[in-house]
């Protein structure tokens, strides 16, 4: 009360003769410096106080944050979706490298000119070495991600178009969820399980009706690719956790640059070249564009948005595959093609979907449990 009465009827104060001289030094602490006229602290001392405390403190913060905050969430979706568009790319790319150069020597060129690049950029960077127990880790990653999806759609894509390895390649992020929630011991939810086997009877249905009854050479090779690729992201996934995923893909094509080069100095004597306008744009496309620009711009883009939104976005990518070879090579798309990718993207979407309620769930159970996000 001593503060407010002094504080505000100040001009009362000043005319009060000897009062004027004791609450001066009590009102001086909250209102400022003492002033020997009531008019000039009654000018001075009410105005600083309301607008600093109230209005000031609370506007200026709010617009820089909501205006930031909405920007990063643009500029992540962006990045992700241009990470999609990269990826949707790979298998005519890939096809378009075949014309010039045979399976093994693609693969081991994309890998090498891929380490080069990530090695390049990581040395610019000056990113210091993973610890020595990630290595193994990121050994998991490059034999999934670098080597092995690689090479297993290239020698099926010898036989198969990439129409049909693009539809049985849109059931990865759903192997991905299930190798990720075995190797985490998550529990997913039954609706989880019964979209990820619904999506599994439409890809084997598709690929059997396909190949006139019968699974071919190819389709082993797509659905081996499915597996070792996910491996891959899901140890990816865990890397992710201790470092920035970008690094994560950088050293695992670091790490196979050995076996890239050696590959390169085999297979090329063996395999014919012949070199044209499509086969070195697909080869510069995989190794540059596919197998690190567009991992680059995914997990910028996933760091910005999360993990959740930007696996929505990969749900086109069969989609957008199958647009890019009817345009790029003119491949004639069959009616059950696009209709077994629109639906293995309902089946997944119903997987993230569940996913999303088991997690809220799991949170709201475990208020104060342990949450770490993976970063990226």
């Amino acid at each position: 009360m001593r503060a407010q009465d002094s504080a505000t009827p100040s001009a009362a104060i000043a005319v009060a003769g000897p009062s004027a001289t004791a609450h001066p030094a009590t009102a001086a602490p909250g209102a400022g410096p003492s002033t020997a006229t009531g008019t000039t602290r009654a000018a001075s001392g009410p105005p600083p106080g309301p607008p600093a405390g109230s209005s000031a403190g609370t506007a200026s913060p709010s617009p820089p944050g909501s205006s930031s905050g909405s920007s990063a969430d643009r500029s992540g979706t962006v990045l992700a979706g241009l990470g999609v568009v990269a990826f949707s790319l790979t298998f005519p790319a890939t096809a378009w490298g075949l014309e010039s150069f045979g399976p093994w020597s693609l693969v081991a060129l994309r890998s090498v000119l891929a380490a080069l690049i990530a090695g390049g950029v990581l040395l610019a960077a000056r990113v210091p070495l993973p610890a020595r127990r990630h290595w193994g880790g990121l050994a998991v990653v490059g034999g999934g991600t670098v080597v092995g999806f690689p090479l297993l759609t290239t020698l099926a894509l010898q036989t198969s178009t990439t129409s049909h390895a693009a539809v049985v390649v849109g059931l990865l992020p759903l192997t991905t969820a299930v190798l990720g929630s075995l190797r985490t011991g998550e529990r997913p939810s039954r609706l989880f399980w019964v979209a990820a086997l619904a999506g599994a009877a439409v890809v084997i249905a598709f690929t059997v009706q396909q190949s006139g009854g019968a699974l071919t050479t190819g389709d082993l090779y797509l659905f081996g690719a499915l597996l070792v690729c996910a491996a891959g992201y899901t140890e990816g996934g865990r890397l992710a956790r201790v470092m920035p995923g970008w690094q994560v893909i950088g050293w695992a094509l670091v790490l196979c640059l050995p076996l890239a080069v050696a590959g390169s100095l085999v297979a090329l004597p063996l395999e014919p070249v012949r070199l044209n306008t499509h086969g070195v744009l697909g080869l510069v496309w995989v190794a540059a564009g596919s197998a690190f620009l567009g991992l680059y711009v995914w997990y910028r883009g996933m760091a910005a948005i999360g993990v959740a939104r930007a696996s929505q976005l990969q749900l086109a990518q069969p989609l957008l595959t199958l647009g890019w070879s009817f345009l790029l090579l003119g491949e004639e798309l069959s009616v059950a093609a696009p209709v077994a990718a629109v639906a293995v993207l309902v089946c997944i979407a119903a997987t993230q979907r569940a996913g999303r309620r088991a997690g809220a769930r799991s949170r709201t159970v475990r208020s104060g449990g342990e949450s770490r996000p993976l970063r990226s």
